[in-house]
């Protein structure tokens, strides 16, 4: 009975860790380039823990990493003439100070010295791995669907879009950026597509999240009551072993 308890407190350990994803899907549902998550589980033997008669040994519930859905995201007209979107798959590049970061987060600036960079500050790469500098005298800035950025008739550069064989290596690393977390290349996309004045939306969907959330909820409380059961069984033959002695 004390391993059906410890079976039902594991798995509310994972649904617990499941409602925090889903709160965080809805919370950014409006965040450009976002894209959603979900907990995977998987069930652990553990070795010490039998039943009587029952299967040998017991198997715990186990968080097994978050899954990610680099799908589409919907893609919003703003008319900023450095806003951009990639419409398929890709990356942009952007140099952190630790390294390089990948996002699908195109809303882009101009720094004090010309240079392309994100919200943040930090600067965009272009596809040759150089940073991508805009005169301000030259005038307007136009960007062609393979990424290649104009002033007149002179090329300024080309936006770099990368893309991974598995883009489960990337992790999350903050700011709606991710890192390559393996040592798998980053590879240019060869036809990318990319959007001047567009954003991409985030690609979670509000009502499959809230439903996920009452399925989640629902869940909790069933383990709840699983936990309870067991309690009140080992209560009550504790109870009745004290009256045979």
């Amino acid at each position: 009975m004390d391993n059906a308890i410890l079976v039902g407190l594991s798995r509310q350990m994972v649904l617990r860790r499941e409602m925090e994803i889903i709160a965080n899907n809805i919370a950014n549902m409006d965040t450009t380039g976002f894209k959603v998550e979900s907990m995977m589980q998987k069930t652990e033997p553990g070795a010490p823990a039998v039943t009587q008669g029952g299967p040998k040994p017991v198997k715990f519930v186990a968080a097994d990493g978050v899954a990610r859905n680099f799908g589409q995201g919907g893609l919003t007209l703003t008319g900023a003439p450095l806003d951009m979107a990639i419409e398929g798959k890709g990356f942009f590049q952007v140099q952190d100070p630790t390294g390089p970061r990948f996002t699908r987060d195109g809303r882009f600036t101009m720094d004090t010295t010309g240079r392309l960079v994100t919200q943040a500050g930090l600067p965009v790469m272009g596809d040759g791995g150089g940073e991508i500098i805009i005169d301000p005298e030259k005038g307007e800035v136009t960007i062609g669907g393979d990424g290649t950025i104009s002033q007149g008739a002179e090329r300024v550069g080309k936006v770099g879009v990368f893309t991974f064989a598995d883009a489960g290596v990337l992790e999350k690393a903050g700011d709606n950026l991710f890192r390559n977390g393996s040592n798998l290349a980053a590879e240019p996309v060869a036809n990318a597509s990319v959007r001047q004045g567009f954003l991409e939306g985030s690609n979670v969907k509000p009502v499959l999240e809230i439903t996920r959330m009452i399925e989640v909820s629902r869940a909790y409380e069933q383990a709840g009551r699983m936990i309870d059961s067991g309690s009140d069984l080992s209560r009550r033959a504790v109870e009745r072993l004290g009256k045979i002695q």
